[in-house]
């Protein structure tokens, strides 16, 4: 089950200053939110870290341990149901209240739907706005044809690396000419595209790996390649 924190703060921007009015702590180099809910019956730990990545646990102030039940597909009881709804009512609440809404995950990521605005005067739409898994993914598309040119997308790391690390990383899909495949896909920060053509697409991790200036020069080709 994927945690209910990721699916609702994967487009927030955490400020500061109104966490703190809400009721954060400063706890290091992080923020933590202690909240009761449920008429006191269950206590909310939230952290948020430098990145802005947040974790949350639930405790049973009765027992004063982690209400299990809560991360586990398999229960379904009305109880738990209920319980899971007034979390997820109270981390809404909190988004509302401590962040500011933006495409998508990453920085760099909200810096190139930027750039792509500036240069093709195009805006990314998202097609699964409706599903829990892949409401972040958005569409850049020639609007003479409406095929895309640009995907970005949240995934798990390892669907790139095709290791263990499961760390969610956005991601951009775009066009490239076949004879350029094996030198891009050397380059550190480039992929063989997920779920696309590798010899046609290629995925670039968005974490900075390479400068915004390279990444639109790649964007401009996967644009003309798509007209």
């Amino acid at each position: 089950m994927e945690p209910v924190e990721s699916i609702i703060f994967i487009r927030k921007r955490w400020m500061p200053c109104q966490m703190l009015a809400y009721g954060f702590k400063k706890e290091g180099d992080g923020y933590v939110l202690k909240k009761s809910f449920c008429n006191g019956d269950f206590l909310a730990i939230l952290s948020v870290d430098t990145r802005g990545q947040i974790t949350g646990r639930v405790i049973d102030t009765m027992t004063q341990e982690d209400y299990e039940p809560l991360r586990q597909e398999n229960s379904h009881g009305a109880y738990v149901n209920m319980v899971r709804s007034a979390y997820k009512e109270l981390l809404n609440d909190v988004a509302a209240s401590c962040c500011q809404n933006v495409l998508f995950a990453s920085p760099q990521a909200n810096r190139l739907a930027q750039a792509i605005l500036a240069d093709f005067q195009v805006t990314p739409d998202f097609p699964w706005k409706d599903s829990s898994r892949y409401q972040s993914y958005g569409a850049f598309r020639h609007s003479s044809n409406r095929k895309w040119f640009a995907l970005i997308m949240n995934v798990k790391r390892s669907v790139l690396t095709r290791d263990k690390d499961s760390r969610p990383i956005d991601v951009l899909n775009i066009k490239i000419r076949p004879e350029k495949a094996d030198a891009l896909h050397a380059v550190p920060g480039i992929y063989p595209a997920y779920h696309m053509n590798h010899r046609l697409w290629i995925s670039v991790v968005l974490n900075d790996t390479l400068p915004d200036e390279k990444i639109m020069s790649l964007v401009q080709t996967s644009y003309q390649l798509t007209r």
